[in-house]
C-alpha cells in the first residue's frame, strides 16, 4: 500500500497522531500494532518509521502535544487576566471545561495510558501535568492569602478542580436537558463553594 497521493509529510505524520489517538483510545495501548496503525493512515507498515520510530514514542508524542497545547493555551488566557483571584478561578473552570469538551480520545489517553510511557517518558510528561496543576495551585493561593478563598489545601483542592472539570468530558453529549452554558454555571457554583469552604490553611 502506497503513500496516500497527494499527500505530503507533515499532512501525512498528522494523520498518523490522529490514527494513533483513535485507536489507542479505542483498543488501548498495548492492543494496538503499528501494523493497524499504518493501515487506518493509508500506508505501507514499513513507511511509519518515517515519521516515529517506534510505538512508545508515538504515545508519547501525542500526550506531549496535548499538555503543550494545554499550557500554551491557559498561559495566554491568564496573561489577559487581572489580579483577583475569583475572576481567574472562574475562567479557570470556562477554560477547562471548553478546552477539553471535544477531546476525549486524547484525555483517555493522558489519563489511562500513562502506565504505558517508559519511566524516561512519563517523567516527562509528569512535568508538563504538574506545571499546569501548579497555575491553578498558584491562583488558589493567591486567593487563600488575599482572603478571598479559605481552602484546607490549595494543592489537593487543585487535583480535585481538575478531576472534577475534566470528568465534563466524558459524558457531555450536547443533546441533553442542560445547555453547555448552564453546565459551565452549575460547575462555576461548585468550585465557588469549594473554594469559600472553611478550615484552617495549608
Amino acid at each position: 500500500m502506497a503513500r496516500k497521493s497527494g499527500s505530503d509529510g507533515k499532512k501525512t505524520a498528522r494523520e498518523l497522531r490522529e490514527a494513533a489517538t483513535r485507536l489507542f483510545a479505542k483498543y488501548g495501548y498495548a492492543a494496538v500494532s503499528m501494523r493497524q496503525i499504518a493501515t487506518e493512515v493509508g500506508v505501507q507498515a514499513g513507511a511509519l518509521y518515517l515519521y516515529t520510530p517506534d510505538k512508545q514514542t508515538l504515545l508519547y508524542q501525542i500526550m506531549d502535544r496535548h499538555m503543550d497545547d494545554l499550557l500554551k493555551a491557559w498561559r495566554e488566557k491568564l496573561e489577559q487576566l487581572d489580579g483577583d483571584p475569583m475572576t481567574k478561578i472562574e475562567q479557570f473552570v470556562r477554560f477547562h471545561i471548553r478546552f477539553h469538551l471535544n477531546r476525549g480520545d486524547e484525555i483517555f489517553i493522558a489519563y489511562m495510558e500513562l502506565r504505558n510511557l517508559s519511566e524516561e517518558n512519563f517523567d516527562l510528561i509528569e512535568r508538563k501535568r504538574r506545571a499546569y496543576e501548579g497555575l491553578l495551585g498558584e491562583i488558589l493561593k493567591d486567593g487563600n492569602a488575599s482572603g478571598r478563598f479559605s481552602l484546607c489545601d490549595t494543592k489537593l483542592s487543585s487535583y480535585a478542580i481538575i478531576a472534577m472539570l475534566t470528568g465534563v468530558s466524558t459524558w457531555y453529549k450536547g443533546d441533553g436537558r442542560l445547555s453547555l452554558d448552564k453546565i459551565e454555571e452549575i460547575y462555576l457554583c461548585m468550585v465557588r463553594g469549594l473554594v469559600s469552604q472553611g478550615g484552617p490553611k495549608r
